[in-house]
């Protein structure tokens, strides 16, 4: 995924499609697409990562054929170098990894990229940040779970916003110019502007998106909450 790409270089909202209307999925999606959504998340589930089972490959796969919509992969599964193959479609912009998630986490990573997707890391809210010290150069991607991953619809773990304020310093100390700071987790209207500001550049929302009456509606509205709030490193 080329520099030149508006996905990395402009905010973005990710409707997050675990709090989706699996019934009526890709009648949402197209919806989204309508409104001006070009990145969806999706969160991948094994039961055994986290305590919980979501979509897999034959779904997106679906998705991937039947809209143009783009994937942000978020892979909350054991052995994720199993499950990368079957989740590089066309439409899959980044594929993201837990540090604590495989054996080898650098060279998970530098697959992904190898196969010219982006590469992301994903810290839980007790993960430190001295695991991304050696990891940087295989990097594209930060994403920070301002929740305990597996489950949608908790509530935002305030602390979590000083690890966004911190891992935004990193990224500023080490002219990691073009790193995204992904947040995923208990985002909503009251919390989404000062979470931009912070540095978080694609935030991940579920309820605060799907809950409501008009879906394009709610998407873009949280979208220019954020465009106005973002802050660019």
């Amino acid at each position: 995924m080329g520099s030149d790409c508006p996905q990395r270089k402009e905010f973005r909202l990710l409707p997050s499609l675990l709090s989706a209307d699996f019934f009526n999925l890709s009648e949402q999606v197209h919806s989204l697409e309508a409104a001006g959504c070009d990145l969806v998340h999706l969160d991948i589930m094994d039961g055994h990562f986290v305590p919980n089972l979501t979509f897999g490959p034959p779904v997106v796969k679906s998705l991937a054929e039947s809209s143009g919509i783009d994937f942000d992969v978020h892979l909350m599964v054991d052995r994720p170098d199993d499950w990368i193959e079957a989740f590089d479609f066309p439409n899959t912009r980044c594929i993201t990894i837990h540090a604590e998630a495989g054996n080898h986490v650098h060279r998970t990573l530098q697959s992904i990229r190898d196969r010219g997707m982006m590469a992301g890391l994903s810290l839980n809210p007790g993960t430190p940040l001295d695991c991304l010290e050696y990891l940087w150069p295989t990097l594209d991607l930060i994403l920070i779970m301002t929740v305990n991953p597996g489950f949608g619809g908790q509530s935002f773990i305030p602390a979590c916003a000083e690890k966004i304020e911190a891992v935004s310093r990193l990224i500023t100390e080490r002219s990691e110019r073009g790193m995204i700071i992904e947040i995923d987790g208990g985002v909503n209207r009251d919390n989404l502007g000062g979470l931009a500001s912070k540095g978080a550049q694609w935030i991940v929302a579920g309820n605060s998106v799907f809950t409501q009456p008009h879906l394009g509606q709610a998407f873009k509205e949280l979208q220019e909450i954020g465009k106005k709030n973002w802050k660019a490193q």
